[in-house]
């Protein structure tokens, strides 16, 4: 049985945190062998972290990474060998075992690692000197200097290069001050591997640290393709809809299954989101249909639901213009430059003026320091279906075929989505 982690792209929006949560609970039902568990890899903006108890939503847990750890390879299997008792009674208790280095407690609080070398050490030693052994010592009398433990976050690198560098057979592990378990070298002979299904997106630069030392088992999206090199096999279910919770409906009828009320709620709210509630130009007709069916599940009147869930939309001039860029904000890579376009959604852009100066100061000041070659930021009306872009200078920028309002700022009339709108001309104009 394996922990399989389902993650959606950084800076998570409703689709890629709701998409997790339904696809985890589809696979846990139909693959009851394995567990998928459903993560967020980056922190949250405060207006999704505002928004979310309003929906009765609770998010995935925060994972930083799914690099190897120390913690994925480290022993548990302890026992109550006490550093007070005879080395013969300990030679008793671990005749069915042969490990190099074994954890010693006192008074049930861990004391430290006895190693083989420390009892071939005390017994050359006696051998040495009188030619036979004539005491049996207490554990903790042979027992030698430690070394510094390793902590269980620690990366499975750092664990492998403390053995490479000293000379111990064993090491112990902390979570913090707590003895959590130990390593040899042996637990280092094979490098581990996580368990990865990304959703709502599906390039690696977008994707949780790490991924790129993951199994990644399966990609559920709805953007362009540039995914990564995989060294396996992998099912992907990429489809031009309007949101990836609507690939995972369609993959729980696939399976014959109907989502529960609160998965429904789930997917719903992914749907709206990401189609803002159906009036994005990504939107199909098998996006309203399925939005139309989860809302009659969950028992909710999907236009009420919709407004509610850009209800509680913040207006940019009252948020910190960095936080508001970042929140939902996205790296592409074209033509050996890297891009990145950030999109917040407003119900209005009447107060554009009290607040654009600060918010192109801050773009220029995300492109910096992502190393950036061009910056964007996409302010739309869910409302008045209307956008506007800021720019960072770019000469590129010409290009596009919006009207300019002023330096590095354009206006967008009709243009709502991001990918399917603004991403081609982005894409042409370099």
């Amino acid at each position: 049985m394996a922990d399989v982690y389902i993650t959606g792209h950084r800076n998570p929006d409703l689709d890629s945190l709701c998409s997790a949560l339904a696809y985890a609970d589809l696979k846990n039902l139909i693959d009851p062998e394995n567990t998928y568990i459903p993560v967020r890899c980056s922190h949250m903006g405060e207006d999704l972290k505002e928004l979310l108890p309003v929906l009765d939503i609770e998010p995935p847990p925060y994972m930083r990474n799914v690099y190897p750890k120390v913690s994925d390879v480290m022993l548990t299997d302890v026992s109550d060998a006490e550093a007070d008792m005879l080395l013969s009674e300990y030679a008793k208790m671990i005749t069915e075992r042969t490990p190099s280095a074994f954890p010693i407690f006192e008074n049930g609080k861990f004391y430290g690692l006895l190693s083989i070398d420390d009892i071939s050490a005390w017994t050359m030693k006696n051998l040495a000197e009188a030619g036979e052994i004539t005491e049996i010592p207490k554990v903790r009398d042979i027992m030698r200097e430690q070394a510094k433990p390793l902590q269980a976050e620690d990366l499975f690198e750092e664990g492998r290069n403390a053995f490479l560098n000293g000379s111990k057979r064993g090491l112990a592990v902390f979570s913090g001050e707590e003895f959590v378990g130990y390593v040899t070298r042996r637990c280092f002979l094979t490098t581990p591997k996580y368990n990865v299904i990304l959703v709502d997106h599906n390039e690696m630069s977008q994707s949780i640290k790490g991924v790129e030392s993951a199994n990644i088992l399966e990609i559920i999206d709805h953007h362009r393709l540039n995914a990564m090199k995989t060294s396996i096999p992998l099912f992907i279910d990429a489809e031009p809809l309007g949101s990836t919770c609507t690939i995972v409906y369609q993959l729980f009828l696939r399976n014959g299954l109907r989502p529960s009320a609160k998965t429904a709620k789930f997917l719903l709210t992914g749907i709206l989101s990401d189609t803002l509630i159906l009036k994005s130009p990504t939107t199909t007709q098998t996006d309203i249909g399925v939005a139309y069916a989860l809302a009659a599940m969950c028992r909710l009147n999907l236009e009420e639901y919709g407004r509610k869930i850009f209800s509680t939309i913040e207006g940019l001039k009252s948020r910190e213009p960095a936080a508001a860029i970042s929140s939902d904000f996205k790296i592409y890579s074209e033509k050996n430059r890297k891009i990145g376009i950030g999109q917040c959604e407003v119900t209005t852009l009447k107060d554009l003026d009290e607040y654009r100066e600060l918010y192109l100061e801050a773009l220029n000041e995300v492109k910096t320091r992502n190393g950036l070659d061009w910056a964007l930021l996409m302010i739309t009306d869910v409302i008045s279906e209307h956008s506007v872009l800021l720019s960072t200078d770019c000469h590129a920028e010409k290009q596009l075929p919006y009207s300019e309002l002023s330096d590095h700022v354009f206006d967008m009339p009709g243009v709502m989505s991001r990918k399917k709108q603004l991403l081609p001309e982005i894409i042409n104009s370099i």
